[in-house]
């Protein structure tokens, strides 16, 4: 009778293979995932930034690189991070992106777009070696909290929030394309007639129109203190005319006798 095996064993194999296991799947990645609700977090720090998306051929030939300069991340002191544009709209609007990949460099709030090879060598010499200091930053006024980068940061967004409705209409309600855009038409035509009321209601609120009251019509029983020597003037030149037309009588009757 063959001797039953031990049920230690399986159970040492099994434990030996799920503490194994993350070891085979790769270390966890050092970029860090930054977001509309945590993109505050570059203004404070050193910071490299890339923007990609994930169907971009030029981001993927840089996410190994990008990967092995994370590493160095902590020795350096630099936070390497990363925005996906496809699913961040509004950081791509309030950094402006233009061509993928992009990559900014960060230094307590002020930004400046890394333009050289991309290379994990030429990624930590800009770093160590202070390279940055040679780029001019952006401007306040294009910066990424500022009052012009925030309104086209929602701009981008409604625009995503658009196409999303629009997808919507079309695939999950069936509509057709024309009746989706004639949708859009009248809400743009409600929404502008709002904003014009609400724009007059402000104004008159802010600036109310002055009223005249109507003059009451001048009456002969409430005439003015002025109009009294008009009124002697005339009745001086009826009295004129009354010795006129007399010393004229006086005179043809002297005649006639």
């Amino acid at each position: 009778m063959a001797p039953s095996g031990s049920p230690m064993v399986p159970l040492a194999v099994l434990l030996l293979l799920l503490w194994e296991a993350p070891w085979t799947h790769g270390r966890r990645s050092d970029v860090r995932i930054i977001t509309d609700e945590n993109w505050k977090e570059l203004l404070e720090g050193e910071w490299m930034i890339e923007f990609y998306a994930p169907w971009c051929p030029a981001c993927q030939n840089l996410q190994p690189e990008w990967e092995s300069f994370a590493e160095w991340g902590e020795d350096l002191e630099v936070n390497v991070a990363k925005v996906d544009v496809t699913e961040q709209p509004g950081l791509s609007g309030r950094f402006i992106i233009t061509a993928l990949p992009t990559i900014y460099h960060c230094k307590d709030g002020e930004f400046r777009r890394y333009q050289g090879p991309r290379t994990k060598k030429d990624f930590i010499n800009f770093i160590s070696e202070k390279e940055w200091k040679s780029i001019e930053p952006i401007s306040s006024w294009f910066g990424p909290g500022s009052i012009l980068m925030s309104s086209m940061s929602a701009l981008f967004q409604l625009s995503m929030c658009i196409r999303t409705c629009h997808n919507y209409f079309i695939e999950d309600l069936g509509l057709p394309v024309w009746g989706s855009y004639t949708v859009f038409a009248l809400a743009t035509l409600l929404s502008g007639l709002l904003l014009g009321l609400c724009m007059i209601f402000v104004a008159d609120c802010l600036c109310p129109s002055k009223r005249r009251r109507p003059q009451p019509y001048p009456t002969k029983k409430l005439l003015p203190e002025s109009s009294q020597p008009l009124k002697k003037v005339e009745e001086e030149q009826e009295a004129d005319e009354e010795d006129v037309s007399e010393e004229e009588s006086e005179s043809k009757e002297g005649e006639h006798s």
